[in-house]
């Protein structure tokens, strides 16, 4: 019988191999992938937002290498989806480099923090939002209703927990303190 925590690496896993979807999806398809790629994130999501509960289901509670780098997985399928708006032209490659360089220089100086992690996708899961609810928003509105159920949903977590650690985290980077440089 399958561990629970297998079950919830499995999702993880499966987020990253989607990320590379994305990039290949926009190689090939380009704009034309927007309905598909949204739909992707859609998954990634949904599987973001489980994972970690089904990670504590199960009966023999431990640490796996896929587990503790979940924020990885999160930016990494971030920066695919990235590189799909860059290769189907919703972004320029100057822009793109530029950002690149200003988060590679912040992270170098401020190490791998969770907030900063975090703060990276942000810019880009917006783009997407924006981009599809202009050119597809039958299909774009679902990111944001998904966005939103999410929120509720998770309430007193995000109000209680994640807003007050994230905003914690940005004053002890900002305070020169360091910050949390893992996870």
């Amino acid at each position: 019988m399958l561990d629970a925590k297998v079950i919830a690496d499995f999702i993880t896993a499966s987020r990253g191999l989607l990320g590379v979807l994305m990039i290949w999806l926009g190689l090939v398809q380009g704009v034309r992938a927007l309905p598909t790629i949204v739909l992707l994130m859609l998954v990634c999501w949904t599987g973001d937002f489980v994972d970690g509960g089904i990670a504590r289901l199960s009966r023999h509670p431990r640490h796996t290498f896929i587990g503790d780098h979940d924020v990885y997985v999160d930016l990494f399928v971030s920066l695919c989806l990235g590189a799909y708006l860059l290769s189907a032209g919703f972004v320029g490659p100057i822009f793109s480099c530029g950002y690149l360089i200003v988060w590679t220089l912040l992270l170098w100086r401020f190490g791998l923090d969770k907030n900063l992690l975090m703060l990276i996708q942000l810019p880009i899961y917006l783009d997407l939002i924006m981009n599809a609810l202009r050119l597809i928003p039958q299909i774009g509105i679902w990111l944001v209703v998904w966005v939103l159920v999410a929120t509720v949903i998770n309430w007193r977590r995000f109000t209680h927990e994640i807003v007050p650690q994230f905003i914690a985290g940005m004053r002890s980077i900002g305070g020169g303190h360091g910050g949390s440089h893992s996870p």
